[in-house]
């Protein structure tokens, strides 16, 4: 790496802090130091349910959305790492991996359907309750992540977690950049929007609990819901606890951010 084009791509990422195109000039900032062949940007809160910031996924990206946000993020190791022993830094997955006794479940039950090999994570406290996970993958069988480069990415480890607690401190995680080019979004958003109610929650919820969680989603309260569906409305809150409890959200609006992570792939 030229030492003139980090110096050109740390002063773009500068430029752009508090703007939506920040995590894109990062990323291409630590592309610049390792190589990777997908990433992944993540907000996490206490008790709560990770926001997506970023992915450069190019396949199973539905996996992230359908199955890693809505309940497998909470065997990763990685986030195990952050949430339980609170450690920041760069960490390979076998770094991650050996101090977690259900991790080969884990990557037996999700992992291997992503298609990445191997992985690292940099872990980044933004205040005591909010951290940024940055995850780099290779999809590549050959492909695997060194010591060496862990060691290359800690030497810069200050100036990443510098930069992502100057873009996120004191404001609320958001999406990145927009993520529909405004032409082709204005002429297949219904599509869109009626593909992504169908199919959220799709392998967590019961066909009925999926039902449900669609008309909460558009709006409707939960006689409303009652009402439309002919049934009581103690069922309908019954099943309500149950679709935050499979979701993993403890809120209406933490429901909203979950589908809103769905909606955005499609």
């Amino acid at each position: 790496m030229a030492q003139s084009q980090f110096n050109r791509l740390l002063a773009e990422s500068i430029s752009s802090l508090k703007s939506p195109s920040f995590t894109s000039k990062l990323m291409a900032l630590i592309a610049s130091i390792q190589s990777y062949d997908s990433a992944v940007i993540l907000g996490l809160r206490t008790g709560k349910h990770p926001i997506y910031l970023y992915d450069s996924i190019e396949n199973n990206r539905h996996l992230l959305f359908e199955r890693y946000l809505t309940a497998a993020f909470q065997d990763d190791p990685f986030y195990k790492m952050l949430t339980v022993d609170e450690q920041q830094g760069v960490f390979s997955l076998k770094d991650a991996s050996k101090h977690d006794m259900d991790y080969q479940i884990y990557c037996t039950q999700f992992y291997r359907q992503t298609g990445w090999k191997d992985e690292l994570s940099i872990l980044i406290e933004i205040e005591p309750d909010r951290w940024v996970v940055i995850y780099l993958g290779y999809t590549e069988r050959d492909n695997t992540f060194s010591p060496y480069n862990v060691e290359q990415l800690h030497s810069h480890f200050a100036i990443i977690q510098s930069l992502c607690q100057q873009h996120w401190r004191d404001t609320e995680f958001l999406l990145a950049e927009p993520l529909f080019h405004p032409e082709s979004y204005s002429l297949q958003r219904r599509e869109m929007v009626e593909e992504s109610l169908h199919s959220f929650g799709h392998g967590v919820l019961s066909n009925r609990e999926k039902q449900i969680a669609r008309l909460i989603v558009q709006g409707l309260d939960s006689k409303e819901i009652a009402q439309q569906l002919n049934i009581k409305e103690g069922t309908v809150k019954n099943h309500r606890k149950r679709i935050y409890a499979q979701l993993r959200v403890t809120s209406l609006s933490e429901l909203f951010q979950v589908f809103l992570n769905h909606l955005i792939t499609r």
